[in-house]
């Protein structure tokens, strides 16, 4: 996967097309209402998006799964469009954690539908990886959302973007309730980021 990613990039480079980069920081990196950082994160990532909805990218992070600090590296590729008012996002994603076990790294495929302010989201993991189904609601600068991961446990997260001079900021809520997993979690993070 990572090769192709290398390659599409290098051969689109003469396609009319967006490529464009994100940096963030954040005081703790929640990813499906548990903390991944135990603490601040530096993040980044790069994207190139076609005309014709096709995108890919890469985006990193450090965590932190209590055996010291390492890093995560997704990669992604997909597919979004629109019929009628109904807006569609297909794709597949590779969580790689490469200085970590091994046994850390998962793969997802994934299908997103959004309808006015409304979203749902269903990743189905791949090599029995557990799955996740999150459903979304967005209202001007405010976001609420509420995940069922498998057998893990459920998430609530609300949030509020807002920007602060050149940058972008959010704060927000995150919650998690354990399915036997061992991870009740809760708190607010904060964000500040910006896109190129």
């Amino acid at each position: 996967m990572k090769n192709i990613l290398i390659t599409f990039f290098l051969l689109s480079s003469s396609l009319q097309a967006g490529f464009s980069a994100n940096v963030a920081f954040t005081n703790d990196y929640i990813w499906r209402g548990m903390t991944q950082s135990n603490g601040t994160a530096i993040q980044g990532g790069f994207d190139y998006e076609s005309e014709s909805g096709f995108y890919a990218g890469i985006w990193g992070s450090n965590v932190n799964f209590n055996n010291g600090n390492g890093q995560e590296l997704d990669y992604y590729a997909g597919y979004s469009t629109n019929v009628g008012i109904l807006s569609v996002d297909v794709g597949y994603i590779i969580f790689d954690y490469p200085d970590s076990n091994p046994d850390l790294k998962f793969e997802e495929t994934y299908l997103g539908l959004s309808l006015l302010d409304f979203g749902v989201t269903f990743a189905q993991g791949k090599d029995n990886a557990p799955d996740y189904l999150e459903f979304t609601y967005s209202k001007g600068n405010f976001s609420l959302a509420y995940g069922e991961y498998d057998h893990y446990g459920n998430n609530t997260t609300a949030g509020y973007g807002f920007g602060c001079g050149s940058f972008e900021c959010s704060v927000g809520y995150y919650e998690f309730s354990d399915k036997g997993y061992g991870a009740d979690e809760d708190g607010v993070f904060f964000s500040v980021s910006a896109s190129f």
